[in-house]
């Protein structure tokens, strides 16, 4: 497959060379020329410039590319690229920030096929949404981490919380959430946490009784 990443920074940078790494073809739009150069000397197909700017994004050819990924620190020109990938047929993956307002990242989502927050998801995360994929098949992020899913008790302490608020041992992640009923996606950084919601949890497997009997209020005692 043929994928553009717009931001060849900490999140671009990972998500490319993952995808690299499977195979796919990648090229990389970036106006940095430092970052533009790192691209290059990377082995990427580099286009330095505004990945915002129409002009500049034809330059990768965007008539032939599956998916592209907005990924850079900047909300606008993330957008931009993704309306001129959509325009063009390709698949479209916006980056966002913590900043934003609830209501502006759900009028964003309605335009782009995924809006993911790096932050918490990370650039396996960015890679599954550009091939889009499903949230629940993780086994290619690495073999030294599980994921499992937690659904929060009525009496849980993280209840009311935000989901980026919520501290797990180790470097397990919240890695999708959902509401009861409902199918579990990758959750807005002001998303608060109900009674029944289920969450998707990214650890390592040795981590997860610690995780469990923390998101349901237990001691480990209680779960053994």
């Amino acid at each position: 497959m043929r994928f553009v990443i717009v931001g060849y920074g900490r999140v671009g940078m990972r998500t490319a060379r993952t995808l690299k790494s499977e195979g796919h073809e990648v090229a990389i739009v970036e106006r940095d020329p430092g970052k533009a150069d790192r691209a290059q000397k990377d082995g990427f197909v580099v286009v330095e410039g505004d990945g915002g700017q129409e002009e500049v994004l034809e330059q990768v050819g965007l008539d032939d590319v599956d998916a592209i990924g907005g990924l850079t620190g900047d909300l606008n020109t993330n957008f931009s690229a993704c309306m001129v990938g959509k325009h063009h047929g390709c698949r479209t993956v916006l980056r966002i920030d913590e900043d934003y307002r609830e209501e502006i990242y759900k009028n964003y989502a309605a335009d782009v096929d995924e809006v993911i927050y790096p932050e918490r998801i990370g650039a396996a995360g960015a890679k599954t949404a550009l091939l889009g994929g499903d949230f629940n098949v993780l086994a290619d992020l690495t073999e030294k981490l599980t994921v499992a899913s937690v659904r929060i008790p009525d009496d849980s302490p993280v209840i009311g919380r935000r989901v980026i608020e919520v501290d797990l041992p180790g470097d397990a992640r919240i890695y999708a959430h959902g509401r009861q009923s409902e199918p579990m996606s990758i959750p807005l950084p002001r998303t608060r946490i109900e009674a029944g919601d289920s969450m998707a949890i990214m650890a390592a497997p040795d981590l997860l009784p610690d995780i469990r009997a923390h998101l349901r209020g237990e001691s480990i005692e209680e779960t053994a």
